[in-house]
């Protein structure tokens, strides 16, 4: 008789996301896939673009903005195959564009910009969110976000479904690759909605349309960083709010923008 252990089922880490298969030149796969009921989370279709785009580019060179569009409902059960155009290379910026494609069909695109740091002023208008810190504060739940951790610190807004102002730190352990850390940070930039403090009734965010993200200043995703999220107006069946990402010390890291569906009884 023979005895053998049952097998373990390992769950994936957001390293496992942003492992991309490179099938042809400018042309990469990402091949793990998730068991979920629901359709695939924008935060990580952007993230993997991101990456592919960032693979086509000198070293040197780190993202500093991100602008995507979400065109179909993706499929978190299987993969999804990325194509990269290399619109410029210059001196100090190269621009890519990303087709994000599942089973013929493109799920989304995204234009990316990258460059090479050089120094000049650096100076901040508006402070960080006054907030306890995240060791003063007690564990929250994020849906769908693997390997990262939050703490919700007090609303700005009541009665929300789900924090607009939270910490959260990567616990998975993340290489000292400036292109990985900004890739993480757009994997979180799509969690929660700023949105949530206008939902009346029946009348609430739906389906993401657009989403851009600004990378200001290094950031290291697996330290704490504080998201703000802020709505501004909803109009016309769609609904628009900003955030900041600030670091442990203060420092603006970040800042995005999304637009969604805004529509009753969806």
């Amino acid at each position: 008789m023979s005895l053998t252990q049952p097998e373990v089922e390992t769950v994936p880490t957001v390293l496992d996301l942003l492992t991309l298969e490179e099938l042809d030149r400018d042309l990469y796969r990402a091949t793990t896939v998730l068991d979920e009921p629901f359709p695939l989370y924008g935060g990580q279709v952007a993230a993997q673009a991101l990456l592919a785009a960032g693979r086509t580019v000198p070293p040197d060179r780190v993202p500093h903005s991100l602008h995507g569009y979400y065109l179909r409902g993706g499929d978190a059960g299987r993969p999804t195959i990325f194509r990269v155009d290399r619109d410029r290379d210059g001196r100090s910026f190269s621009a890519r564009r990303v087709v994000a494609v599942q089973g013929g069909e493109v799920i989304f695109n995204m234009s990316a910009s990258f460059q090479a740091p050089g120094p000049g002023l650096d100076r901040q208008v508006h402070p960080a969110p006054e907030v306890p810190a995240p060791e003063e504060l007690d564990p929250s739940w994020m849906p769908r976000l693997l390997s990262m951790e939050s703490r919700a610190t007090p609303q700005p807004y009541t009665g929300v479904e789900w924090p607009t102002r939270f910490w959260s730190r990567c616990v998975a352990d993340l290489p000292d690759d400036d292109l990985v850390h900004a890739c993480v940070l757009t994997y979180l930039s799509d969690i929660s909605s700023g949105l949530v403090a206008m939902h009346e009734g029946t009348t609430h965010s739906g389906a993401s349309l657009d989403h851009a993200v600004w990378f200001h200043r290094r950031a290291r995703l697996n330290e704490w960083v504080l998201m703000d999220l802020a709505p501004h107006t909803v109009a016309a069946g769609r609904g628009w709010y900003t955030g900041t990402v600030h670091d442990r010390d203060g420092a603006l890291v970040a800042s995005l923008t999304q637009e969604a569906l805004f529509r009753s009884g969806q």
